[in-house]
C-alpha cells in the first residue's frame, strides 16, 4: 500500500471503528508511549539491557506499525500529505547532506 493508501486506510477504520480520533494532544501522547515500546525492544535485542519476564514476548514489527498508525492519525488530523511531506524530506536531506556523509571518516 502507498503512504496515501495507509492514511485513507487509518482514516476509515478511525471513521468506523475507532469511532473518532483522539485529540492531538491525546495522539502525541500515545505516539511518545509507542515509540517508548519500541525503544524498550531495541535496548534489549539490540542493546546491553536484558529482558525481564514481562519483555519476553516482544514484537518489535507490531510496535513500529503502532507508531506508524499513531503518526498517520496526527498526520490526518493536522492536515498533513505525508508523501508529500517525505519527498520535500528526502529532497532537503539531499541538498543538505550531499557531501556531508561521504566526507565523514567516522562512517567509513
Amino acid at each position: 500500500m502507498t503512504i496515501k493508501e495507509a492514511q485513507e486506510i487509518v482514516d476509515n477504520w478511525i471513521k468506523t471503528i475507532g469511532v473518532r480520533y483522539f485529540n492531538e494532544l491525546t495522539n502525541t501522547a500515545l505516539l511518545m508511549e509507542e515509540v517508548g515500546e519500541v525503544a524498550r525492544i531495541m535496548a534489549r535485542v539490540y542493546g546491553e539491557q536484558s529482558f525481564k519476564e514481562s519483555d519476553k514476548s516482544h514484537d518489535l514489527a507490531d510496535e513500529m506499525a503502532d507508531v506508524l498508525f499513531v503518526l498517520i492519525c496526527l498526520a490526518n488530523q493536522t492536515g498533513i500529505d505525508l508523501t508529500e511531506a517525505l519527498e520535500k524530506n528526502l529532497e532537503k536531506k539531499t541538498s543538505r547532506d550531499s557531501n556531508r556523509h561521504n566526507n565523514n571518516p567516522k562512517l567509513k
